[in-house]
């Protein structure tokens, strides 16, 4: 991703609706799964958000970071006081049965290969450890914001769930969300787009953010409540590491 990519994500990502349903959608993930003492990696961390937003959900949860841009480090550093590491999610510096859930969001997406990086997920997640992905939805709607943002391409779920199968994972739950959104997205990416396209990682005016926020507090009351979204731009997928006790 861009530098200027990374600089608007950390100044906007604590405000944006985007990124606040994001956070609250893995957080409310990982605390009805892992114990309060739980050690936790964010593959892919960027400028340091969503590990910000975890030290506030629980702050006993024992945080790292880990990311290849050295700007994005070095932002997530001066963001969240938890370890950041520089490195690839193909190739992680830890040792075997190190975390007890290992989350990845919009990042497997942007390499050419996210094989690897599942088994590397895998080998250091504890038995019955949780992985926690998020993903850009469909491919159709590849556009001007995938491009700017380094996207290689979107996903399904029945997708996600092949993949976590093939590098030995038990997919547990998947859903799909931004679906309230979704017609919105449909009409700015593929039939009207911008004249002259950056990212849509912005802060929009305050209007627009209540109404989004509003969008995404129904989602998220609706996936507390048990249920699932059949569609939406992004989708999120929890997988377990087989645990052979």
């Amino acid at each position: 991703m861009q530098p200027d990519e990374y600089r608007k994500m950390a100044e906007v990502e604590n405000r944006m609706w985007y990124y606040r349903a994001l956070h609250r959608h893995v957080a409310r993930t990982l605390v009805n799964r892992v114990s309060h003492d739980a050690t936790l990696l964010d593959a892919g961390c960027g400028t340091g958000g969503l590990l910000r937003h975890l030290r506030e959900v629980r702050s006993t949860w024992h945080l790292s970071g880990l990311d290849m841009s050295p700007l994005a480090c070095q932002l997530a550093h001066e963001r969240v006081k938890v370890e950041i590491t520089e490195g690839s999610v193909a190739r992680l510096p830890y040792a075997d049965g190190n975390f007890d859930a290992i989350t990845s969001c919009d990042v497997l997406c942007q390499i050419e290969q996210p094989a690897p990086a599942l088994r590397e997920f895998a080998r250091c997640l504890k038995p019955g450890g949780f992985v926690v992905l998020t993903m850009p939805a469909y491919q159709w709607l590849y556009s001007y914001h995938d491009r700017q943002v380094a996207n290689l391409r979107r996903y399904t779920c029945p997708q996600l769930r092949e993949q976590l199968r093939a590098a030995g994972f038990l997919p547990i739950c998947d859903t799909y969300w931004n679906a309230l959104p979704f017609p919105l997205a449909v009409l700015r990416r593929k039939i009207f787009p911008p004249g002259n396209p950056t990212s849509d990682v912005r802060l929009y005016p305050a209007p627009l953010e209540f109404m989004f926020n509003t969008m995404m507090a129904l989602e998220h009351g609706w996936l507390i409540a048990g249920g699932s979204l059949p569609f939406g731009s992004s989708v999120l997928i929890v997988g377990q590491k087989p645990d052979p006790a």
